[in-house]
């Protein structure tokens, strides 16, 4: 009987979680068939099609599929070897949109985070399109006295941002059963010497304190040239002169809306000093720093990033991978 891959069957109490571990068990474990589950759960083919579904959807079940030696392992390799990075390719048609190529990436990289986060540790998170999408399809996983922390604020000139950032962490806090920590800044300040007042307010230390604490950093890429939006470049963060200014400087992306070269130099880039994200100094003493990318478009900005050292291990889609590769 054909295998069908390895999976982790997880424990749980309620009787819907009992019998799905069951279901599971006597799936993926002892390799039974559908129709012999329903004989021995007394219940129809369909019940155990859909108990089968609710352990992968809540965790009781997960899948890990061993790659072999073949052409997408070679590269995963290649970009390993490289650029000094874990990188997990995600296998995505050439064919395929911008929209279903970010869906595909933001699930497997929802299906990850579970091998990155665990208990007792403090992980970042940047918000945006990407990160979006990828708090969409998490996984529960229960960890204690694990935090997330906001890395960057909101606000904008028509919105204070928090409903945003508030759905964005109750995502990954509900999934992971952790505490979270807003960031209750705007995106930009007009002044650079208002973020200096507002940065020695002792509430906002406090989180500039965690943010120079984290274990773990979640993030994407912003980039002006990608289909599908960064929201920073569309939710009205920036007006002209700022595009202008970012221009000027030779800003090809950003993290966490502190904007970059492609050499991945930061310095002298004039809306840094009115950002609120951390500094790329704070970033880079973050042990793991997961980057979830998906589409070539953002390419000029990933090896931006990947330059700035920002990037420890890295998700993303296989054409990007290999433009990736065959670019530098």
């Amino acid at each position: 009987m054909a295998q069908r891959g390895q999976a982790t069957v997880g424990d749980s109490r309620s009787p819907r979680a009992r019998d799905a571990q069951r279901a599971a068990q006597l799936y993926y474990i002892q390799d039974l068939t559908m129709e012999a589950i329903a004989r021995e759960l007394r219940t129809s083919r369909s019940s155990v099609s859909r108990l089968l579904s609710h352990a992968r959807e809540s965790g009781l079940v997960q899948i890990t599929v061993r790659t072999p030696e073949s052409e997408a392992a070679a590269l995963t390799h290649e970009v390993s070897r490289r650029f000094a990075l874990t990188p997990h390719i995600v296998p995505v048609p050439a064919a395929v949109g911008d929209v279903e190529r970010l869906e595909r990436v933001a699930l497997t990289a929802a299906r990850l985070l579970s091998t990155y986060i665990t208990s007792n540790q403090k992980v970042g998170l940047a918000w945006g399109s990407t990160m979006t999408a990828v708090a969409r399809h998490l996984v529960p996983h229960p960890t204690h006295d694990t935090e997330f922390v906001q890395l960057n604020g909101t606000g904008n000139m028509s919105s204070s941002g928090i409903g945003y950032a508030s759905d964005l962490l109750r995502r990954f806090g509900d999934a992971y059963d952790a505490a979270v920590h807003q960031f209750p800044v705007p995106a930009f300040f007009d002044d650079p010497d208002t973020r200096t007042a507002f940065w020695r307010e002792r509430g906002i230390a406090r989180l500039l304190d965690l943010q120079g604490r984290l274990d773990v950093a979640l993030f994407s890429i912003g980039s002006p040239f990608a289909e599908v939006p960064s929201h920073v470049h569309h939710g009205g963060f920036l007006d002209a002169d700022d595009y202008a200014q970012l221009t000027a400087d030779g800003v090809v992306g950003d993290v966490a809306t502190v904007f970059f070269r492609a050499d991945g130099s930061s310095d002298g880039i004039a809306l840094n000093r009115r950002a609120t994200g951390p500094d790329h100094a704070v970033l880079r003493r973050v042990p793991r720093r997961v980057c979830i990318v998906a589409g070539p478009a953002k390419l000029p900005a990933l090896r931006g990033a990947i330059r700035a050292r920002l990037v420890t291990d890295l998700v993303v889609d296989e054409a990007t991978a290999r433009a990736l590769v065959e670019t530098v």
